[in-house]
């Protein structure tokens, strides 16, 4: 089994990830650094209107959004 510091290291970036309130395990997950900044003008024009949603829902449909590395 990994410890989380081996999992971090292994991280090759990060998401923003927005948790739905009223459906376990659905959720929005956006490409972001290491503090939660997302690149609006290199998402697609679908992932823009979906994360702008997001956000503008939080605590409505979305709970506070996290950032999560990802790993391989």
């Amino acid at each position: 089994m990994h410890s989380q510091a081996t999992e971090l290291r292994r991280a090759t970036g990060y998401v923003l990830r927005f948790q739905s309130l009223f459906h376990e395990g659905r959720a929005l997950a956006f490409e972001c650094d290491a503090a939660g900044r997302v690149d609006l003008d290199a998402m697609s024009e679908r992932a823009r209107i979906n994360y702008l949603h997001a956000r503008s829902v939080i605590g409505r449909d979305f709970a506070t959004p996290f950032v999560e590395p990802t790993v391989h």
